[in-house]
């Protein structure tokens, strides 16, 4: 079975970067879509990033467009997303997760399989 571990969180102040890695084992991600999610304390989760398990379409969230870049490593069966210009909007615990079905498109739902999550603090 799927399992997905995220990592490379941590602290880092305003304007800095940070790269998360979501490892897969059990499976290969390769035809997987791949989500990136966050949640802050009181708020609702919500989708950041995500790449389609066909074709490798990507989609960001409008607050991180030009700031985050999701991408595989095949090789390494990852999924990362590197982070950069970093805020303290983007404080989170941030999970990755994993869509089955083959698609050639991605969206906020359909994940079947999660991580544990990883914490990301934006602070100066």
């Amino acid at each position: 079975q799927l399992q997905l571990v995220e990592s490379g969180g941590g602290l880092v102040q305003p304007g800095g970067s940070l790269r998360l890695s979501c490892a897969a084992s059990g499976a290969s991600l390769d035809s997987y879509g791949i989500g990136w999610f966050r949640q802050a304390p009181g708020k609702e989760r919500e989708a950041v990033s995500c790449i389609s398990g066909s074709g490798g379409m990507t989609n960001y969230a409008d607050s991180v467009k030009g700031r985050f870049t999701i991408s595989r490593d095949n090789a390494k069966n990852t999924v990362y997303l590197q982070m950069n210009s970093l805020k303290p909007e983007d404080t989170a615990i941030y999970y990755c997760a994993a869509d089955s079905t083959i698609r050639t498109t991605c969206g906020p739902f359909g994940y079947d399989y999660w991580g544990q999550g990883t914490q990301v603090t934006v602070s100066s």
